[in-house]
């Protein structure tokens, strides 16, 4: 899980302002993660989920490749190969830079379009996220991704046809939805789906393939967004959609008694500060940019393996670490991987 641009002060302010224990502080394994670009000390999001996604350091924009274009197997792609169920969700559109990490290959991330055909090449069982008019109504060819996914076995809907909490997610296989046409709205404007798609995700990839395992990415997109607008307290109330999130993920967890969540972020966004004269639940808060700060960044672990997640380390890591507490073999994947493409 992945809260784009949530540093400690951002989840700070967001533990002051909630009236009750938010579900961060259900955490009893937490780290910190060094977010650096190759070559560079800020971040952006393509090159830290890339991180996550691949194991490597690579450029500011590059999307699932190293800092010579070449395309790096994700853990997601992994997964897929070993027979594993995946899952996306997103509060931004799904070819955006974060879950774009996990499955697309681009030496930019601007290429949203060629990142929807990528995702055309891999089998990803849930999808829940905004663009789906880079997906219906391209500029650059006259492909209807839509109509292809529909072609591959997926049940294709979209928020003007159904709303997401009507669709029968027992009847189906393979699942792609829609929320937005571009991005979706902020929490603010009443987008409150990412709790319930978290919720049902995870029951969805378990049932999916029997039980077998998943791999599933959940980011909160916006948090990011409200940092670049230097707006604290919409930065602060998507941070609490976000922990709602977290919250589902670890009540499906503590039940199921065989899943690690992991929650983190790509990198801080803001430079953002909890100032004098805050009180609880009256936070003032302060920026000191407008743009991503070096700032280390938190990891939180619950589960089989959170104990792995102590201490500081490099954002690679958490890669490397989520494949070996799963027994991934990267000789035999990488060879299939390349077949494949």
């Amino acid at each position: 899980m992945i809260g784009d641009g949530m540093g400690l002060t951002q989840i700070s302010a967001a533990i002051y302002e909630n009236k009750r224990p938010t579900n961060f502080e259900r955490f009893r394994h937490i780290g910190f993660h060094k977010s650096y670009a190759a070559g560079e000390l800020i971040t952006d999001s393509a090159a830290g989920a890339t991180a996550f996604a691949c194991g490597i350091k690579t450029y500011n924009g590059a999307i699932g490749v190293n800092v010579d274009t070449i395309p790096q197997q994700s853990i997601l792609e992994e997964a897929e190969i070993r027979g594993l169920t995946t899952g996306l969700i997103a509060t931004a559109f799904i070819v955006h830079a974060t879950p774009a990490a996990f499955y697309g290959h681009q030496p930019i991330r601007t290429f949203h379009e060629q990142i929807a055909a990528d995702l055309l090449n891999v089998d990803v069982d849930f999808i829940i996220g905004g663009g789906m008019k880079y997906f219906n109504r391209r500029d650059s060819d006259d492909r209807n991704l839509y109509k292809e996914l529909e072609d591959k076995g997926y049940t294709v809907s979209n928020y003007t046809e159904i709303p997401l909490e009507k669709i029968d997610f027992r009847s189906n296989r393979k699942i792609i939805y829609f929320t937005a046409d571009r991005h979706p709205v902020p929490v603010s404007a009443g987008r409150n789906y990412l709790p319930f798609a978290t919720k049902i995700a995870p029951r969805f990839l378990r049932a999916a393939n029997d039980n077998n395992g998943f791999f599933l990415m959940v980011e909160g997109s916006q948090i990011d967004w409200a940092g670049h607008g230097n707006e604290g307290q919409l930065m602060i109330e998507e941070t609490l959609d976000f922990d709602r999130a977290v919250g589902q993920a670890l009540d499906f967890a503590k039940a199921d008694g065989n899943t690690l969540v992991i929650v983190t972020a790509d990198h801080e966004t803001g430079g953002f500060s909890i100032n004098q004269g805050s009180k609880k639940g009256e936070i003032q808060t302060a920026f000191t940019t407008n743009g991503h700060t070096a700032a280390l960044v938190p990891v939180f672990a619950y589960g089989p393996g959170a104990e792995n997640f102590k201490g500081i380390y490099e954002n690679t890591a958490i890669y490397h670490k989520m494949r070996r507490l799963l027994d991934f073999d990267q000789a035999a994947a990488s060879s299939q991987l390349n077949t494949r493409q």
